[in-house]
């Protein structure tokens, strides 16, 4: 540097180094972010009865709009408007807060009225049955009893093989079918929905 300037070979220099500068913490930012998003999906992934529920403000956060409305707002889907209504693929249906396993594709059947509908649980400890007298009727609430999420509501119906309806929104589901249950953590339910072969 002779009298107060910048040479260009300094500028080059100096140029250099602000752009090996910013692409370090660019780098440095993205291997954060990389990380904290994979520390959120293992504490979301697969079901921990030790994991604690979250809290609302992070379920705002995490969960579709559609989906909170439902679990947290008590909300109904349009009947034959949501994901998993028509959904004949083998799997499991778990809590969307918790990850908790909660119905199999083996107890769903067509009830008819565009929702979801199980003829049971897996089992009936892991659900809440609440009196609902809300818009003038008396009916049945269903809640999940770790997440106390909303899910729908039970019916009397005679389609179903237990005479009962679970019938529930989609909304308040992750479905985990059969080919991904032992990489999504829930290995041990596999055999739940494994079809037996009929005995001769």
């Amino acid at each position: 540097m002779y009298g107060g300037r910048i040479t260009s070979e300094e500028k080059s220099t100096l140029s250099t180094y602000i752009g090996v500068s910013i692409a370090v913490m660019l780098a440095a930012g993205a291997v954060y972010f990389f990380f904290l998003a994979q520390k959120e999906k293992k504490e979301t992934r697969g079901f921990d009865p030790n994991r604690a529920v979250p809290s609302d403000a992070v379920l705002k956060h995490r969960l579709k709009a559609e989906e909170y409305f439902v679990v947290r707002e008590g909300g109904t889907q349009t009947p034959f408007q949501n994901e998993f209504w028509n959904n004949g693929r083998t799997g499991i249906y778990v809590d969307v807060i918790t990850g908790e396993p909660l119905f199999t594709s083996l107890d769903k059947f067509d009830s008819g009225l565009g929702l979801p509908a199980f003829s049971k649980p897996i089992s009936k400890d892991l659900l809440l049955e609440i009196l609902d007298t809300s818009h003038d009727m008396q009916r049945t609430e269903l809640r999940a009893k770790r997440s106390n999420a909303h899910l729908g509501h039970l019916f009397p119906d005679p389609k179903s093989s237990t005479g009962q309806s679970y019938s529930v929104n989609s909304a308040a589901f992750h479905f985990i079918p059969i080919e991904r249950m032992k990489g999504d953590g829930y290995e041990a339910f596999v055999s739940l929905v494994e079809k037996k072969p009929a005995t001769p």
